[in-house]
């Protein structure tokens, strides 16, 4: 009996190498994309592609691993919710409501700790963020968010 279920499982393992997910490899830099509407300096710019832009953009550097199902799919999915979430190749095409909520969950999700996901700093150790570049976003958040308002 015990055979017969390793068996089904690797039948499935090897079935499911065979479903390929749609990759995320647009353009992260867009016309339509976060500096187009927001002022982002260079070290912000710097933090944000290092530890969003690969879940929250249009492109995605992929990791070896990601073409192993089931991990593959995982990425996928977690990259899809994303970029529903929040996409930064995307920022201009929201409205100023919502770009000011956008903004707003940024700074909540970095100092909650709840972005980048934990799981994804685990692997990518050069996404975690410091304390100076968690402060530094959040102040980039209320810079930015206290210019919209004041724009017609």
């Amino acid at each position: 009996m015990k055979r017969k279920i390793l068996i089904g499982l690797l039948v499935v393992l090897v079935v499911i190498q065979f479903i390929r997910p749609e990759k995320n490899n647009g353009q992260a830099d867009t016309p339509q994309d976060l500096t187009h509407s927001v002022q982002v300096s260079q070290p912000v710019m710097t933090t944000l592609k290092t530890a969003c832009y690969n879940c929250h953009s249009n492109h995605t550097d992929y990791p070896w691993y990601s073409n192993v199902n089931p991990v593959g799919l995982w990425l996928a999915n977690h990259i899809e919710e994303g970029k529903e979430e929040l996409n930064f190749s995307e920022f201009s095409t929201y409205d100023k409501k919502r770009k000011d909520h956008k903004l707003e969950e940024i700074a909540e999700e970095v100092e909650e700790g709840h972005m980048p996901m934990p799981a994804y700093t685990l692997v990518h150790q050069d996404a975690k963020l410091s304390e100076a570049q968690k402060t530094e976003l959040i102040e980039w958040v209320k810079a930015e968010r206290k210019r919209l308002a004041q724009m017609n």
